[in-house]
């Protein structure tokens, strides 16, 4: 049963360059899609009480006080359910502040990214950091004291100094939550296209490390691998991904969980304006599929798997499993061993395909694997699909840690 739902809504005035999520700039099919949207929930939603309900872009700070009670009106709530809005700086009036909180919106998470000017510049925002800063007392004034901001680090011109006094300025603002992300280049984006110099992986495995020692020394607590807050301050939506439990999609590319099945939503405007309660792809997952997600979600979070708890589900016992992790960024093998430290495994870490190929071949055997698809040629897809063929392995992506 689920008690989360995520609402997509795919509309920007622009298109950050390293951004490959569905977004359209299409401001005059806001209404329209809106309405599309309220059949999808009607003819989808079950009627469970939520205790998460999250708006994600795209720009949901685009549609009006108006639409939005519209859709929040489909729902029912738990007493104090999580109801979180992204929102740019450039959106931000204190009027529209103020009808967010009106309608029940109580959680916002504002697209800041970094406090200097030539880099929000280069990497293609619209705001600037000053509004950064009138945003976040807006909301305040508004009464919203659940404020997250979002900060990424390995942007090209970016240097330790400059990312350290990123955090010191978001530290000022009295908000409650941080997600840090490592600039990731998909080859959808402008940026995949038109590759940017970045950091190197040694810089950028510092700066995860500057990040993590600042936040920590300033009440805040890393509670999963790019989220920090203040106790009691966790992002209630995103714990349920990570906990693996279900959830609605709605909207253009949404993404849900329902009943043991992952499903996905048409990604272009036109297919899902005229079918909106159809979901594009649907799978229902193996037993094998349910493990492997419920192991990775979970090294995602700080406290990390409930062992006894996969013994329980699955009628598997991790004590003492031989884990061998495959990545061609120092920085994600780092962050593995931090995270799996914790427990009686025997871990192995790799850099790179070629190095787990002949790790194999060698004849050493392992129980669960995690690597990067993602990394270049033989290196990621191949190697990949060569370990798909051997028995017995348990396969989760590397990201997850």
């Amino acid at each position: 049963m689920a008690k989360s739902a995520y609402i997509h809504i795919p509309f920007c005035k622009s298109k950050c360059k390293y951004c490959s999520f569905v977004s359209f700039n299409r401001s005059e099919l806001i209404t329209g899609y809106i309405f599309a949207l309220l059949k999808d929930i009607s003819d989808n939603y079950k009627g469970e009480e939520l205790k998460t309900l999250y708006f994600g872009g795209g720009t949901p700070s685009l549609v009006s006080i108006e639409l939005l009670q519209k859709v929040i009106n489909k729902f029912k709530f738990i007493e104090n359910a999580e109801v979180t809005l992204e929102l740019n700086p450039d959106d931000a009036t204190q009027e529209y502040l103020a009808g967010l909180k009106q309608i029940g919106i109580n959680r916002l998470s504002i697209g800041s990214q970094t406090f200097d000017d030539e880099i929000l510049k280069l990497i293609g925002r619209r705001h600037n950091s000053a509004q950064i800063v009138e945003a976040i007392s807006m909301a305040k004034n508004a009464g919203f004291d659940n404020i997250s901001v979002d900060l990424i680090y390995g942007l090209p011109t970016q240097t330790l100094e400059k990312l350290s006094s990123d955090l010191e300025k978001f530290l000022e603002l009295g908000i409650q939550h941080i997600s840090t992300y490592g600039l990731k280049i998909e080859a959808e984006s402008f940026w995949g296209k038109n590759p940017p110099s970045v950091p190197d992986d040694d810089i950028q495995a510092d700066m995860y490390e500057l990040i993590n020692q600042k936040l920590e020394q300033n009440g805040f607590f890393r509670y999963e691998v790019s989220n920090f807050a203040q106790k009691g301050f966790e992002s209630r939506h995103n714990l349920n991904y990570w906990d693996n439990n279900e959830y609605y999609g709605f909207g253009v590319a949404a993404h849900g969980y329902l009943d043991g099945a992952r499903y996905s939503n048409f990604t272009t405007l036109e297919e899902y304006l005229e079918k909106p309660s159809t979901h594009e792809i649907g799978h229902i997952l193996s037993e094998e599929e349910k493990l492997e997600e419920e192991i990775f979600l979970g090294f995602r979070k700080t406290e990390g798997i409930d062992c006894e708890r996969i013994q329980e589900k699955f009628d598997i016992d991790l004590t003492n499993t031989k884990i061998l992790v495959v990545d061609d960024n120092k920085l994600n093998l780092k962050v593995a061993q931090k995270v799996l430290s914790p427990y009686k495994f025997n871990i192995t870490c790799l850099n790179g395909g070629k190095e787990c190929i002949d790790d194999i071949k060698s004849g050493n055997e392992y129980d669960l694997i995690f690597m990067d698809h993602m990394m270049p040629d033989i290196d990621g897809i191949e190697t990949l699909k060569i370990l798909k063929k051997l028995d017995g392995y348990h396969i989760c992506p590397v990201v997850a840690l």
